[in-house]
């Protein structure tokens, strides 16, 4: 019994946990898995980095304009002497550098590179070195040469030699004369790494073309290998169309999707493109998320079964057992054998299996409780089950009339005869304790009819009765009229 209801219920555990394994599989799968929702994410986180590194240009070019209008920077680039010069920019250049370090727009970004330059833009003194005065940035970097000659500030992607975030803004003398220009170069990586922590969060990458493939020139601090191998893989193609068309671009390489922006704000928007890598899942296991919640209630729920189904079976097996060792004692003899069960389901049973006994071994049944009051009858009992006992005893013999009285019973009106007889009946019930409300006039007088008409045929005359009352039991007696 026990295996049975633990088999079946632990049965129907495994198949809910397995069902809802399925469904909630194929659901997140579904819901993390969206190829639209998840290209228009990339696609807008790509382009959301792009536009705070580019406006992080545009942000120093106002800082720079402001500081190359002041008469410190000015004084610098208009010395009598070459050397004259080269000291006062560099220790102008040490002067912005240690601004910088205190102002927010540069909070964990600060510029390494701090410099002024000349007319043909070449170096006229930099922050913490002497070295790198007369080198050509003009020559190497064709944006710088660009705002010398037109005065519009700007900034660009440097990458030739050192790798920079560079912005640099012309000098103008007093008669608005350029007179030279004032670069600043962040670490390209820094600036990538403060980028991808203000946006996405996701690895960036600053990639350039270079030979018909592309390079990568920069990395954010969450780099990621497999991007870079992307680069001219998978991706390679995408990027020469976002680069040609100057749009935003994705491409799916295995479980990444790589997108790609041009940053055209900078002075030549077609050298370089950012990149950045997103999973094309949002969940990269949906199975995983799934397992483990969901096994593990089954897990607990099995265990739950297992335990719930022996104390089931003990509740019901343990009874059963009982009567089964009580009839085997009844069979080998020992006659006096009787169930007192308390228990919800199998009470009744072994309490009617009792009164079974008593009847087939003629043993009367004790009405009375433990004080000894006589004990009701259930109010929804049928009391014509007591009808056909009584009339059995009568038949058996059991007592008799006067002549005289059979007569005056013979005569008595049908309607006054089964109505007296419901009376005497109701009132010898109630005298013995026992309930009668269950017991209607109309019942009792059909009941009555239909016991006549079966005695008269065994008699062969016309029945009435009688009732008495004998030994606490109320019988009626069956009296065949003349």
């Amino acid at each position: 019994m026990r295996i049975k209801i633990i088999a079946v219920n632990a049965l129907i555990v495994a198949m809910v946990g397995l069902l809802s394994f399925l469904l909630v599989r194929a659901a997140v799968g579904t819901a993390t898995s969206n190829k639209d929702q998840l290209t228009a994410e990339a696609q807008n986180n790509v382009n959301g980095a792009a536009g705070r590194l580019q406006l992080d240009g545009l942000r120093a070019e106002r800082w720079l304009a402001a500081t190359a209008s002041e008469p410190a920077t000015v004084d610098a680039l208009t010395k009598a002497t070459e050397a004259a010069r080269g000291d006062a920019a560099t220790k102008r250049c040490d002067d912005l550098f240690s601004r910088m370090k205190n102002a927010p727009l540069f909070d964990r970004n600060v510029p390494t590179l701090v410099a002024l330059v000349d007319t043909r833009g070449r170096i006229v003194g930099r922050n913490n070195s002497n070295l790198s005065r007369g080198d050509d940035l003009a020559g190497t970097y064709p944006g710088l040469k660009s705002t010398l000659t037109s005065g519009q500030s700007g900034s660009d992607v440097w990458y030739e030699r050192d790798r920079y975030l560079a912005s640099y803004v012309v000098v103008h003398d007093e008669q608005g004369k350029i007179i030279g220009a004032l670069v600043i170069g962040r670490p390209l990586n820094d600036t990538l790494s403060r980028v991808s922590e203000a946006t996405t969060g996701r690895p960036l990458v600053l990639v350039v073309p270079k030979g018909g493939a592309f390079e990568v020139v920069g990395h954010s601090a969450q780099e990621m290998a497999s991007l870079d191998e992307s680069i001219n893989k998978a991706a390679k193609d995408m990027l020469k169309n976002a680069l040609s068309h100057q749009q935003t671009d994705v491409v799916r390489d295995g479980e990444l999707l790589i997108a790609a922006s041009p940053l055209s704000a900078f002075e030549d928007g077609k050298r370089a493109l950012l990149a950045a890598a997103a999973p094309a899942s949002l969940i990269q296991d949906p199975t995983g998320l799934a397992v483990m919640p969901i096994f593990g209630a089954l897990a607990i729920g099995l265990v739950l079964v297992i335990v719930a189904g022996w104390l089931l079976g003990n509740y019901i097996t343990r009874p059963i057992n009982m009567l089964e060792e009580g009839l085997l004692a009844i069979l080998n003899g020992q006659t006096d054998k009787r169930f007192e069960l308390d228990h919800a389901e199998l009470g009744g049973l072994a309490f009617r299996i009792d009164q079974l006994l008593n009847q087939l071994m003629g043993v009367e049944e004790d009405t009375t409780d433990a004080e000894g009051r006589v004990s009701m009858s259930p109010s929804g009992a049928s009391f014509t089950d007591d009808l056909e006992v009584d009339d059995k005893r009568l038949q058996q013999g059991e007592g008799s009339m006067d002549p005289e009285a059979i007569r005056r019973l013979a005569n008595e009106p049908a309607p006054q005869y089964y109505g007296r007889l419901y009376r005497e009946y109701i009132a010898a019930k109630r005298a013995i304790g026992e309930a009668t409300d269950h017991i209607t006039e109309q019942a009792f007088a059909s009941r009555i009819q239909s016991m006549e008409a079966d005695s008269a045929q065994r008699y062969g005359r016309p029945v009435r009765y009688q009732v008495q009352a004998r030994n606490r039991e109320v019988v009626l007696l069956a009296v065949p009229l003349p």
